[in-house]
């Protein structure tokens, strides 16, 4: 049996790694989410090895809430995903919510994956935080959000460095380019800043073959997670395990 903590599990990749997990009946998976009323398709999937709770990860104190999982897994646990994000910022502003929240989160698990087995943290970044992708591809598209996955990927680094020793695997991963048109998760902004990419993307992933699903993105992070050593921590990969973004 394996313990899971998943982020942003309400729709879209997020869900799809409550699903994945959940498939086999010996994991406990927590999914965590803004508005537990609101999460209805976690609630459809009614497994019942799937605890839904409530939490911001911007909100320190409601994670730490959150954390009492501890009470349902001896107090251990094996795996985060910390998976929520946004895109919704098209312009030069501050974003931190895809660093800040990411810190909180993981500081909240960390006592609980202390004890656990696996001790693996998989934390979603994207192409657009890395710098050579940008410049080849002379991407102008989401700033803000390119910022904060960059200093992302130096976040996971940093833990990676400092707990290393205790046999921690941090690691920041883009999920690729996913469709998730019916998730409600894209609005027409995010479409349209996506065709900003896109003119991007002849340039900087030339074989580039399209949207993948969110089914694919997640068993092909799931393999890069379940495979990833130690001595590999800190690493900042694609859903392909290299940096073959799209």
């Amino acid at each position: 049996m394996s313990s899971y903590v998943v982020t942003g599990a309400s729709r879209g990749i997020g869900l799809e790694f409550v699903k994945q997990l959940s498939a086999d009946s010996e994991n406990k998976v927590f999914a965590i989410v803004r508005n537990k009323a609101n999460a209805t398709n976690l609630h459809a999937l009614s497994r019942d090895n799937v605890t839904i709770l409530q939490a911001d990860v911007t909100d320190p104190a409601a994670l730490k809430v959150a954390a009492e999982v501890s009470t349902a897994t001896d107090n251990k646990l094996d795996y985060l995903i910390n998976n929520a994000g946004s895109s919704t910022n098209p312009g030069l502003t501050l974003d931190r919510f895809n660093t800040v929240g990411v810190v909180h989160s993981t500081n909240a698990f960390l006592p609980l994956l202390k004890n656990g087995s696996a001790k693996k943290i998989l934390t979603l970044s994207s192409c657009l935080g890395d710098l050579d992708f940008t410049l080849a591809g002379e991407i102008e598209a989401q700033p803000s959000y390119s910022i904060a996955k960059a200093a992302l990927n130096m976040v996971v680094a940093k833990y990676a460095v400092q707990f290393k020793a205790q046999g921690f695997v941090f690691m920041a991963i883009s999920p690729g380019i996913v469709d998730v048109s019916g998730t409600n998760e894209s609005g027409p902004g995010a479409v349209e800043e996506f065709k900003m990419l896109s003119r991007g993307v002849p340039k900087a992933a030339p074989d580039f073959k399209g949207f993948i699903t969110p089914e694919d993105s997640v068993k092909k992070q799931l393999e890069v997670l379940n495979r990833w050593t130690v001595d590999e921590s800190g690493a900042y990969v694609s859903h392909l395990g290299n940096k073959q973004w799209l």
